[in-house]
C-alpha cells in the first residue's frame, strides 16, 4: 500500500512537471513566432480567433478574396436605383449613428429624394445612448447624437433595406453569417473615401479615444458626401 502511494506522488509529480514543461515550450513558441513573423500576420491571426468558429471559414474567404485581388471592396458600389440606406457597426453608438445622421442631414439640401435611411448594431444594446465621444465629435459637423439610442440590427430591417453598408469586416462578416440572403445588398461604406484612404475599413474608435472618433467622423464625412453626390445629385459623379 505503502509503495503505492509513493508511486503515485511520483506519476503526479511526473505528470505536473510535463505540464510545466509543455508550458514552457508552448510559450518559448509564441515568442519565437511573435519575433520572427510579420507583425501584419499576428495581427491577422489575433483578428481570426475573435471569430466565433461558424464565422471563421467566410471571413478567410472575404479575406482572401480581397487579398488576391478578386474581389476589391472600394470598387463594389450599390446600384443607383437603391433608395433605402442602411448604415450598421457593431454597436450603433459610435459610427453608423453618425453615417445616419450625415446622411439625413445631407438630404435637406434636397427635399424631392425619397430616400430612408437608418441605422442599427449587430450587437447593440437597445437603448444606449450615443458614446461621449461620439456626441462631441458630431458637434464639430453641426449634428447631435443626444437624443440616439441604439437599434438592434433585426431581420425586418435588413429585408427592408436596398442596401446595406457596413463599416469593416467584423460587420460584414456578423452580419453575412446571420443573415446570408442579404449577400447581393451588403457593401463595405470604404468605396466612397478619398483616394487616398487605401484601408478596406472604417475602423472602431470605440477602445482608441476622442482623437481616434474625430478621425472617424472625418473619414466617414466624406463617405456620406460621395455616396449623396454619387446616387441623389443632378449630376452625379465618381467618388473623391
Amino acid at each position: 500500500m505503502v509503495n503505492e502511494r509513493k508511486q503515485d506522488v511520483s506519476i503526479g509529480r511526473l505528470q505536473k512537471a510535463g505540464g510545466a514543461f509543455g508550458d514552457r515550450v508552448t510559450r518559448g513558441i509564441k515568442a519565437t513566432l511573435k519575433r520572427f513573423l510579420p507583425k501584419f500576420v499576428i495581427q491577422e491571426v489575433q483578428q481570426y480567433r475573435t471569430y466565433e468558429k461558424a464565422e471563421r471559414h467566410l471571413y478567410l474567404k472575404i479575406r482572401l478574396s480581397n487579398s488576391i485581388g478578386l474581389v476589391n471592396p472600394k470598387r463594389l458600389q450599390p446600384p443607383k436605383s437603391a433608395r433605402s440606406f442602411l448604415f450598421v457597426c457593431f454597436g450603433n453608438i459610435i459610427r453608423s449613428p453618425m453615417c445616419e445622421a450625415l446622411m439625413k442631414q445631407a438630404l435637406e439640401s434636397l427635399p424631392e429624394a425619397q430616400v430612408a435611411v437608418d441605422s442599427a448594431g449587430l450587437n447593440a444594446v437597445p437603448g444606449t445612448p450615443a458614446h461621449p465621444w461620439a456626441v462631441i465629435a458630431a458637434q464639430k459637423f453641426g449634428i447631435s447624437l443626444e437624443k440616439h439610442r441604439a437599434k438592434l440590427l433585426t431581420p425586418e430591417m435588413v429585408n427592408q433595406a436596398d442596401v446595406i453598408f457596413v463599416m469593416d469586416y467584423q460587420n460584414q462578416v456578423q452580419l453575412l453569417s446571420r443573415h446570408p440572403r442579404a449577400l447581393e445588398k451588403v457593401f463595405m461604406l470604404c468605396a466612397y473615401a478619398c483616394g487616398d484612404y487605401h484601408s478596406f475599413e472604417i475602423a472602431d474608435p470605440y477602445h482608441c479615444g476622442a482623437d481616434a472618433t474625430r478621425s472617424c467622423y472625418e473619414v466617414l464625412n466624406v463617405c456620406i458626401q460621395n455616396l449623396v453626390s454619387s446616387y441623389l445629385c443632378e449630376s452625379p459623379g465618381d467618388p473623391v
